[in-house]
């Protein structure tokens, strides 16, 4: 098969588009023919040799995708009907969505929602898993809670900002930019703040506090979020863009009668990413599907142009997602 390889360790950029071997797959897996890709911040980490992937796990990036099964060894579907050879699947993955095939966990297959072309399936899968599994099965979010989104022009915050709603939640957000924030209200965000110009502790100390904060930030963050929350408020630790070391006020915290929460799906076993895609299928797919909730693709590209849309990504210059269209083996 053809994927994307990581040339060079020492240059991030160093993404081709190369011969490899394909996959071969074990009890419990599907082989799945992949045509679209999903592009995720922590991709850009592991080409930067920050976010290596779990032992045993391809070194290939892509922690989404969506495509044909090819092998369906046994797989069932959520309700325990079968997969069969030549389903249109979505799978959420530890590593090797940038390739023309992947072996996937059974657990990991997930129907393509109601809809939903192959290309925007891609988009949604790593998202929707991720605010699912941190909003809801962590943080648990209420009606009528105060939910802030860190980053809330990307992939997580503009998918974020609908299923807070579709809960009867308030939102707030940060974004970089007016154009980003614009997109957020388009979303249903109540309150916009543009962290560049704006003290977002203080905005949200004057709404009362955040109920719950989902930051992708990490220790830039950790004193003015924890500032931010209200009390028996609940943070979510999910990235680390501003930092892995930061001064943790414990009486503030305290005082708050906070929790802080630090998770990623990347690390789990595959018994735990099956319990969060069986939830994510059963609880989110029914809101896609209707409208409630909808993708925001900012353009699709070929996978050959990965090094590109990386640097696009790390530039500010994605709202939404990026994703990569993936040649068929039998066209090449």
């Amino acid at each position: 098969m053809h994927a994307i390889i990581h040339t060079d360790a020492s240059s991030p950029s160093s993404l081709e588009w190369q011969t490899t071997e394909a996959p071969c797959i074990t009890n419990g897996e599907a082989l799945v023919e992949l045509h679209y890709a999903g592009l995720n911040r922590a991709d850009t980490l592991q080409a930067q040799g920050h976010y290596p992937p779990p032992q045993g796990c391809t070194d290939i990036l892509g922690l989404e995708a969506s495509g044909v099964v090819k092998e369906a060894n046994g797989a069932t579907k959520p309700d325990g009907s079968p997969w069969n050879n030549g389903d249109e699947v979505a799978v959420l993955l530890s590593g090797g969505g940038y390739a023309q095939y992947a072996a996937v966990p059974h657990g990991q297959l997930m129907p393509i929602p109601e809809g939903y072309s192959l290309a925007q399936a891609a988009s949604i899968v790593e998202v929707a898993c991720t605010v699912w599994s941190n909003i809801m099965m962590t943080a648990r979010v209420n009606e009528g809670d105060l939910v802030l989104f860190h980053g809330g022009g990307g992939g997580i915050g503009i998918f974020g900002i609908q299923l807070a709603k579709a809960l009867g939640a308030r939102v707030a957000v940060t974004a970089g930019s007016a154009e980003k924030l614009a997109t957020c209200k388009k979303y249903g965000a109540d309150i916009l703040i543009n962290y560049k110009e704006q003290d977002f502790a203080k905005i949200i100390a004057a709404e009362g506090g955040a109920d719950v904060i989902l930051d992708i930030i990490g220790a830039k963050y950790l004193d003015a979020n924890i500032s931010s929350l209200a009390k028996d408020g609940h943070m979510v630790i999910i990235g680390m863009q501003g930092g892995v070391k930061g001064e943790l006020n414990i009486g503030k915290l305290l005082s708050k009668r906070g929790t802080i929460s630090a998770t990623g799906l990347r690390y789990r076993d595959v018994d735990d990413k099956a319990r969060i895609v069986k939830a994510t299928i059963e609880n989110v797919w029914p809101l896609l599907a209707d409208g409630t909730i909808t993708h925001h693709i900012d353009r699709i590209v070929p996978i050959t142009d990965a090094a590109a849309a990386h640097e696009a990504l790390l530039n500010g210059e994605v709202t939404g997602k990026v994703v990569f269209d993936i040649p068929r083996p039998h066209a090449e």
